[in-house]
Formats: structure tokens, sequence, C-alpha cells
């Protein structure tokens, strides 16, 4: 006789289902899709996601224990380099020759940081899959508006609110692109990534770009290198990165030349890099302290700064904070990308194109701590740790074969 079922319905636990999954739904398929017509799309809807999943978590306590996961976190290498960059961030205020603007940004800094944390402690400690396949859903979803936007020349119109909303949008396809492929590749659904990676290059080449282009190149790279090698491309996308920017003061003397002799003495590429060896060379010992918060981008409107300065991370990083807090910056990006995907290897891959992607579109021209920038790098590494916490097992063979064994009894061990 069927034995009656015994489980109770909970109004609670599928309230919070209900909060999670609507908050996955806007943070994986509303934000790819808004951000290709909003300028504002990510700083918005991310902390509206990150409420919900926070609610979400309060009811039914899913997520990982909170003080083990934040000790973790005080303890961690790049966590530590990563809050000294922040602290020689707000020593910086103590010489910066814009105050106001740079306390804003600092302010912002933290609290992308502190929105970053909380959706982090508050993701549950097993995803269900059918909120993780709403990601590619997302990017398909993104990727497609993109070509219909790029076809029908809404990029080139002048006057509209939301000119430059599509170049933001592309940047953020372009990062959540390799953890939708990640999450793809994990189920085996190869033929799907391929699609969702072909939707995104005709996204990007529509109306090109040629940072964005060069992002999705680089990424490309780094998970070839990646998937053929592992600890090889681990190794080369951490140090390539690291050296990068532990180094910057050095690019331009050995850029220089090579960009004269390809594109011209008096290319904007040439002229860029000029200025920043004069930087470097009449100022020396900015290099230590740098100049403080605000100075690279406000510095160009009052003379401090030369108008044909590189925009890039590299630049700003030494121009800001100097030696102190672009080797803290680099230390905490190599322990990172060092520690990205160790616990699921099946994602490394993906997790090596997508900080290849993000150092090359800071390099290229984003700069370094504009608000949606930052929200947009919290959003991805928000959503890798939501694929890697889809990484479990849903069968535990060793458990059924002891229970087997139980229920066998002595007779059963024997036979086994």
């Amino acid at each position: 006789m069927p034995r009656a079922s015994t489980q109770t319905i909970d109004p609670a636990l599928d309230a919070a289902a209900l909060l999670r999954r609507v908050g996955f739904f806007g943070l994986f398929v509303v934000l790819p899709v808004l951000a290709q017509v909003a300028r504002r799309a990510a700083v918005i809807l991310a902390p509206i996601a990150v409420v919900l999943l926070l609610i979400a978590s309060g009811i039914d306590r899913r997520q990982r224990p909170t003080m083990p996961a934040i000790r973790r976190l005080l303890t961690a290498p790049a966590f530590l380099a990563g809050s000294l960059v922040v602290l020689w961030s707000a020593l910086s205020l103590a010489w910066t020759p814009f105050l106001g603007p740079a306390g804003e940004r600092l302010a912002n800094l933290v609290a992308t940081i502190g929105l970053g944390l909380a959706a982090y402690l508050a993701l549950p400690d097993r995803m269900r899959s059918a909120n993780l396949y709403l990601l590619p859903l997302g990017v398909t979803a993104g990727a497609i508006v993109a070509i219909a936007l790029g076809i029908s020349g809404a990029r080139m119109a002048p006057g509209m609110e939301n000119d430059g909303a599509l170049d933001r949008g592309l940047i953020l396809l372009i990062l959540l692109v390799w953890p939708a492929l990640a999450w793809l590749r994990s189920r085996r659904r190869d033929r799907e990534a391929l699609v969702v990676a072909l939707l995104v290059a005709v996204a990007l080449t529509v109306q090109p770009d040629a940072t964005q282009i060069a992002a999705l190149a680089i990424g490309a790279l780094a998970y070839a290198l990646t998937s053929l090698r592992l600890k090889a491309g681990v190794a080369a996308t951490a140090l390539t990165a690291a050296i990068l920017l532990a180094a910057a003061p050095i690019l331009p003397f050995l850029a220089r030349p090579i960009a004269s002799a390809v594109l011209g003495p008096v290319s904007p590429a040439a002229l860029s890099l000029k200025s920043w060896q004069k930087v470097v060379t009449t100022e020396p010992v900015r290099l230590v302290t740098g100049h403080g918060l605000e100075t690279a981008l406000r510095g160009r409107v009052v003379g401090l700064v030369p108008a044909n300065a590189p925009t890039t991370a590299l630049f700003e990083f030494w121009y800001e904070l100097g030696i102190v807090g672009a080797l803290a910056a680099a230390f905490a990006l190599y322990a990172s990308i060092r520690r990205a995907g160790r616990d699921a290897p099946a994602l490394v891959p993906g997790a090596m194109a997508c900080f290849a992607s993000a150092f090359a579109v800071a390099c290229l021209g984003v700069g370094l701590t504009t608000v949606w920038w930052l929200a947009t790098l919290a959003i991805a590494v928000m959503v890798f740790v939501t694929v890697e916490r889809g990484q479990f097992r849903t069968s535990r063979p060793k458990v059924a074969r002891l229970r087997r064994l139980r229920d066998d009894g002595p007779a059963g061990a024997g036979a086994a």
C-alpha cells in the first residue's frame, strides 16, 4: 500500500525561493538586456538583486555559515592586499587636491565592495540549476538586443539619453559570457555554449569597437590556453596582469619607440605615451605616494595632467596611488587569479578568460574606479561565485553503497 506523503508546505520557504528566483532573474536576465539601453542599469539593478538575496537568505538560512566565511576572507592574501589598496586610497585624501570628489569616489568604492561582500555572504550554499540556466538565457537575450540596436544604428543617434549605454552593455556581456560558457560546458552543453559565444561576438562586430573586440579576443586566448594547459594558463594570466600593473611606469619607455615606428611619431598613441614618459621623469618622487584619488581625471581639467595622457588603469593606479597602491593591487590581482576556480577545475578556463577580458578593458580605456565599472566587476565576481556554488554532486555513490550494506546486513557485507 503506498505510503502517504509526509511533506508539509512551508510558505516561508516558498517565499524565500521566489525572492531568490526573482533576484537571480533580475541579475542574470533583466540586467544584460536593460544594460544595452540604460547607462545606469548595473548601478541600479545590482543592489536590488542583492537585497532580494539577503531577504531570501534571512528566511531560509541556506547560505554558508557567516563567521567561517568572514574568517576565510580576513585571512586570504588577496583580500588583505585589496584592503591595503582601499586603506591607502583613504590615506591619499590627505594630499589629493580634489578632496570632495575624491571622498565621494572612495565612498562609492567602499559601497561597491560592501555590496559584493553582502552578496557573497547571502548566496546559498548550493545553487539550483534552474536559477543558473537563467544566466546563458540572459546573455543570449542581451546579445540579441545589442545586435538589433547595432543594426538600427542606435549608438550613432545624437542627443539620445541612453547615448553610450550600448558600449557599457557590451562590456557587461563580455564579462558575463565567460561564466555562462563555464556553466554550460560544466553541464556538457557545448553546442549551446558555442551559440552564446557566437551571438556575443556578432554583437561586438555589428558596430565594432577596438577596445571591446580586443577584450573579447584576449579573453578567448586565455580561455583556449587554460583549456589546453590548466596550470600554464592560470600562471600566464596571473603573471601577465600582475607584471603589467607593477611595472607600468616602464611601459611608455618600451612602447613609445614601437608606436612611433608603426603608427608614426605624431600619432595619438605615440604622443600619449610621450606624455606618460614626461609624468614619470618630471615627478619621480610622486611615484612613491601618488597624487591622491581623483587627480588623474580632474587633473586634466585644471592642467595638472596632460590632456592626452592615457586613460588606462595602468596609468591611473600609479599616478593616483603610487608604488604602495600599485604593488598592493598587483599582488591582490595575482593572488585572486591564482585562487580562482581552485575548488571547481571545470570553471578555471572561464575564470581566466573573465579576468583577462576585465583587465584588458581596464587597460584599454575604462580607467580605475568609475562607478558603473566597479558595479560591473562586482556583478561578474558574484555571478562566478554562483556558478561555482552550482558545481556539486547530485548523487553520493559511497553513501548509497553503505546504505545498501546496512540494509543487506552481515550476509550482504560478506558478499560485498
